[in-house]
């Protein structure tokens, strides 16, 4: 794909570039601007590699196609095999490089906050909140990113009304940021006995983690509230008072986490949630600015958008803004994220370069 190849040239020009400048004993000697250019460097690795890739699969296809026009059917049926097989490895380092390609969002290193509540549904909204939570939950043991719980709200049922957990890792903000809106799922209950199939809904929120530099909170627009955890945790949680509840007074914003023993360490996570509670409606406010155009087709990505449908009497999982459908709903549910990620940052690369408004 001759258009492909001309969006990566730059790429592997800049990257040429850089090894050079690495090279410079001048910049060798500046540590401020040997790690600059270190990191742009380290930045353009993964692109630039699968582009070599490609490349090489490129010139390896031309190659086999010369081969049809060989007189030995023997050689004619290798290459047909030849071409097939690289034909798909094509296709996949093709949908990989566009996921390369998505401009970078400011917040995309950051880590993330999850926030999963239990929406239309009664009990079956718990449950259903319950599974996105360890698909979530198994999506990040897979990647190798670290998981920590900072609220949990759970059902008598054996479901749960809300969880807020910290992820921490490589790049997680900018892979799961698309997960925000109302996740629908569609499915008969274990307690239906006319095995008729219910509709409930679970909304997930997706927030970058705020450093203290990013949002500047004065401790007089806060109120503190301390008091006794309730729910499992053990006997000092519940007989202690350790939970934590804080109050942004301007915004009105309430965070409370009891997930911890320690009275301080409650009110540290609470204040990681709050930081980026409060760096999210910086982010919405800036995105109303923007034109209007942008909004209608990528979408505000806001929570009351209906996103996605798990259909498990039909096994699919079907994303409603890129519309994808995946009939490999028990591999989603186990925490097989990617192909469906991928076709939605695709998706939305694809809208904001309509736009022309950058992701």
């Amino acid at each position: 794909m001759p258009e492909l190849l001309d969006k990566l040239a730059p790429f592997e020009q800049r990257f040429a570039q850089l090894e050079e400048k690495l090279a410079d004993p001048e910049i060798a000697a500046s540590a401020g601007a040997y790690a600059e250019t270190a990191k742009e460097h380290a930045s353009l690795r993964e692109i630039v590699a699968a582009a070599a890739r490609y490349r090489a699969n490129v010139d390896e296809l031309v190659a086999s196609e010369s081969m049809l026009d060989d007189p030995d059917e023997e050689v004619r049926e290798l290459a047909r095999a030849e071409i097939d097989e690289l034909a798909a490895q094509r296709e996949e380092l093709e949908r990989e490089i566009r996921v390369l390609l998505i401009p970078k969002d400011p917040n995309d290193e950051k880590n993330a906050i999850l926030e999963i509540r239990a929406g239309t549904g009664g009990d079956e909204a718990a449950l259903f909140a319950g599974d996105l939570y360890r698909m979530y939950s198994r999506y990040a043991e897979g990647h190798g990113w670290k998981s920590d719980p900072i609220s949990v709200s759970q059902t008598d049922g054996g479901g749960i009304r809300e969880v807020v957990v910290n992820i921490s890792g490589k790049d997680i903000y900018s892979r799961l940021k698309y997960e925000r809106g109302v996740h629908r799922v569609q499915r008969v209950p274990a307690t239906e006995s006319q095995g008729r199939i219910h509709t409930s809904t679970v909304t997930v929120a997706v927030l970058p983690e705020a450093e203290e530099v990013d949002v500047a909170i004065e401790p007089t627009d806060l109120r503190v509230d301390v008091f006794r955890a309730s729910g499992p945790g053990g006997q000092s949680v519940n007989t202690t008072d350790s939970a934590v509840r804080i109050t942004h007074v301007p915004s009105g914003l309430v965070v409370q986490c009891q997930d911890e023993k320690s009275q301080h360490k409650n009110k540290a996570k609470a204040m990681k949630v709050l930081r980026s509670r409060l760096l999210e409606q910086e982010i919405e406010r800036e995105a109303q600015l923007r034109a209007s155009d942008r909004r209608e087709q990528v979408g505000s990505g806001g929570r009351a958008e209906k996103i996605r449908t798990y259909n498990y009497p039909q096994s699919r999982v079907t994303d409603h803004r890129a519309g994808v459908t995946l009939h490999k709903l028990d591999a989603i549910i186990e925490g097989d994220l990617d192909e469906m990620l991928d076709a939605i940052h695709v998706f939305m690369a694809s809208q904001a370069e309509a736009a022309g408004t950058g992701a």
